[in-house]
């Protein structure tokens, strides 16, 4: 099943997505998942049949956390001139830092480059601590959509750490929809244009730590909830992004994360 949270007459919602000859539909309204306790359902109601670009969406996900995996592809983390890991490298963003499919990207004035980072980010379902060896990982998620990690790169080199150039709003666009209809295992592709111009053309087939992998390391250290979002890491062909430009990230199987950039 695909869904999406849009903003309806009656206040956020969630509802199923369809899709009708290639346009994805909101069609059905759904119970909110257990981490939004916030929202109304008002499944009672009855709502027309709604193509998804033309809703306005909201974040898909109301994560207590948003757990990153840095240099997870070998040619990125060479294209920054920095070693393959050898074992995940983890960082936070904040969860103030989500907006939705469509809304503007913010590039703040203090800093002089701010990159584009596209990746497919898993969206956990069920409560989740020190997963064994043996533990099935998929129980866990509650299925995958797409993240762009904006960057403030050059605040990243200065600061020593990573959760200011990674945290400012708007700094994780998110969405347009979850879906448990892909298997990343299999290999997903991944690709983010700048201004229709293609960047970055990936493939989770090269992810240096896969799925299962990450999710046992994470949960080894912290507990994931419901709704907590794990970005997987992105290929190379990141670039800076001017006021101005249209970053798009695509994730097969998920659909495209579009978001205009702005100063300020």
């Amino acid at each position: 099943m695909k869904y999406c949270r849009f903003q309806s007459d009656f206040g956020p919602q969630y509802a199923e997505v369809a899709d009708r000859n290639g346009t994805l539909w909101i069609e059905r309204l759904l119970p909110p998942p257990e981490e939004d306790p916030w929202t109304k359902y008002s499944g009672e109601a009855q709502i027309d049949p709604i193509p998804l670009e033309t809703a306005t969406l909201l974040p898909p996900v109301i994560p207590s956390k948003i757990v990153c995996i840095g240099r997870n592809y070998r040619e990125h983390a060479a294209e920054l001139g920095n070693e393959v890991p050898k074992e995940p490298l983890l960082f936070l963003k904040a969860p103030s830092s989500l907006i939705a499919h469509k809304q503007p990207i913010h590039i703040p004035p203090i800093s002089q480059r701010v990159d584009f980072e596209g990746e497919l980010a898993i969206v956990i379902g069920k409560r989740c601590s020190k997963i064994g060896p043996d533990e099935d990982v998929r129980q866990h998620i509650r299925g995958y959509t797409v993240v762009n990690d904006v960057t403030a790169r050059d605040l990243q080199k200065t600061d020593g750490q990573w959760s200011r150039a990674k945290g400012f709003d708007t700094f994780c666009p998110t969405g347009p929809v979850i879906t448990d209809e892909i298997d990343p295992d299999s290999g997903i592709q991944v690709q983010t244009r700048l201004n229709g111009q293609l960047k970055q053309d990936g493939n989770t087939r090269d992810l240096i730590f896969t799925i299962p992998f990450l999710l046992r390391h994470i949960t080894a250290a912290m507990t994931l909830f419901p709704g907590d979002l794990i970005p997987t890491g992105t290929p190379a062909g990141v670039a800076p992004m001017q006021s101005g430009d249209t970053v798009e990230v695509t994730v097969e199987g998920i659909g495209t994360l579009s978001n205009p950039v702005i100063v300020g």
